[in-house]
């Protein structure tokens, strides 16, 4: 049986999330908008939303939303990192190129809460947007034969892990929201704010509140994670224990006031 110490200091692995708000530059230059404030175009498209739904939701189409946050977690060798990609000043162009820069360096074993079925296709088109290379992303094994069977775009494979796809069995009515199955797990899950309140936040110049938000939803998403390593008998009981104390000690080293928060949230086992 592994223990994850090893695993990931031959893998890698990469717990990521992302945050979006209304694309009203793309929306204001396609619909010859010029004029109108960023809410009010916002406004326009949840309406059409909305109506396209006939009321059922006004989440938007995915090549409407833009990136304003990717939070990562890595296990590397003996490190563990959890962070913001970029500055809060960075351009969404700059931190997607970093998400995949990071790819490109690393190779590591991508995980996620429903990363296939938002994260990465909001990526895909926000990447193809500003140009953004990544080709050891796109891979599929004409170059490196590793890839053919386990890649990053295969919804079977393992080199992307979307924990909310399998532990559903990839069935859509088996889904749950991260923060049921977090408190089903009694782990914080969400702690002051949702997906549904970030474009109010980011209206009001809150940007280092939602990329906290967002590595706090990186935490739960790797706690799972380590349980689902220990489910599938690829991480020990003290193995696991092991990791969830590298990640106590982690937080209480940066010393962060979302990371303390998140601690005090997370009862000992």
């Amino acid at each position: 049986m592994l223990n994850v110490s090893n695993r990931i200091a031959a893998v890698n692995v990469l717990v990521f999330d992302i945050e979006t708000v209304p694309d009203v530059e793309s929306a204001r230059r396609m619909r010859n908008l010029e004029g109108l404030s960023d809410e009010a175009i916002a406004h326009l498209l949840f309406a059409q939303r909305r109506q396209e739904s006939e009321g059922r939701s006004d989440f938007l189409k995915y090549p409407q939303h833009r990136v304003v946050a990717i939070a990562a977690a890595l296990r590397r060798d003996d490190r563990l990192n959890v962070w913001s990609l970029g500055d809060a000043g960075d351009s969404e162009a700059d931190i997607i190129r970093r998400f995949f820069e990071g790819i490109e360096r690393y190779t590591p074993t991508l995980v996620s809460w429903n990363g296939g079925g938002f994260d990465l296709p909001v990526l895909h088109y926000r990447a193809l947007l500003h140009g953004i290379a990544a080709p050891r992303y796109w891979e599929t094994g004409d170059d490196d034969p590793a890839f053919r069977y386990n890649n990053y775009l295969g919804r079977f494979h393992w080199r992307h892990t979307d924990l909310m796809d399998v532990l559903s069995g990839y069935q859509p009515r088996g889904t749950a929201a991260l923060d049921e199955v977090a408190g089903l797990l009694g782990l914080p899950g969400k702690l002051g704010m949702d997906g549904g309140r970030v474009w109010e936040a980011y209206r009001q110049g809150r940007l280092a509140e939602i990329r906290q938000y967002c590595e706090t939803d990186v935490l739960n998403t790797y706690l799972i994670f380590l349980r689902f390593e220990l489910m599938r008998g690829r991480l020990t009981g003290t193995a696991h224990a092991a990791e969830c104390r590298r990640l106590r000690d982690y937080l209480r080293g940066e010393n962060k006031p979302h990371f303390t928060k998140f601690l005090d949230a997370w009862p000992a086992a």
